[in-house]
């Protein structure tokens, strides 16, 4: 478990899309944030919004809304702004997960906000002025665009990342790891089922087949269960082959 998220803002503003609303919530509650801001939204609340959150209307209900971006930061001490275009202003630009480590650093002095703009215009220079940065997410130059919804998923995730988030596999898995005993009777049982099929290594030598037999296996790192499935598949050949013998002698 990571730790609880400080006061972390979400803030649309002039969003056109009611699902895009609905997806924004979705993503963000996936990330472990509840904090959305809404300014001057075309359409909310909506029908679609609610559709598209999919598990995460809590978001939606706890959502604000504020007639202008400087009321939806008027409380936030660290102002992060999303674009997807280059610009000319002198403000630093990071990369998203650089951008994202700053952000959640700042977000333990107090409350901080992520600015994203309307789906097809971004946001304005005026709104752009207000961010201590700017995030850029590295996308392709030949088609660079990211829905809005796509935007906010990437850039929650980084913050996710930096609170700490990470996939720890267990401990122990469930099943123990077939010994050096289980593989050996396992590689006694493949070589006599293999001389009986009358499988043989092709190679100029002809002495390696079992070696690499066994480092391929090896390498599978086998648990108990797996090596007794590979077992029971040999013995379930060698029957086959006994009724198949006991056919050919019946043969006139």
């Amino acid at each position: 478990m990571i730790p609880a998220a400080a006061d972390i803002r979400v803030v649309l503003v002039e969003t056109s899309h009611p699902g895009n609303i609905g997806a924004v919530a979705r993503a963000m509650k996936n990330m472990g944030l509840d904090r959305l801001v809404l300014v001057r939204p075309k359409a909310f609340p909506h029908s679609e919004a609610s559709a598209r959150a999919s598990g995460a209307t809590d978001v939606l209900e706890r959502a604000t809304i504020a007639a202008s971006v400087e009321e939806g930061i008027a409380d936030c001490g660290f102002v992060v702004a999303t674009t997807a275009r280059d610009r000319d202003q002198n403000i630093r630009v990071l990369d998203v997960r650089d951008g994202a480590e700053r952000l959640v650093q700042e977000s333990g002095r107090g409350p901080v906000a992520l600015l994203f703009g309307n789906e097809r215009t971004g946001l304005t220079n005026a709104e752009l002025s207000l961010a201590h940065l700017l995030l850029r997410i590295p996308a392709d130059p030949v088609y660079p665009s990211l829905n809005l919804a796509m935007a906010v998923q990437l850039v929650t995730y980084e913050v996710y990342r930096a609170r700490g988030a990470r996939y720890v596999a267990p401990a122990t898995p469930a099943v123990p790891l077939a010994t050096a005993a289980d593989m050996e009777r396992l590689y006694t049982h493949l070589a006599v089922v293999l001389e009986e099929i009358d499988f043989r290594d092709r190679t100029a030598s002809g002495t390696h087949l079992m070696e690499r037999i066994r480092r391929f296996l090896n390498r599978a790192e086998l648990d108990q269960n797996e090596s007794n499935i590979l077992r029971g598949i040999l013995t379930a050949i060698q029957r086959k082959r006994r009724v198949a013998g006991s056919h050919d002698r019946e043969s006139p």
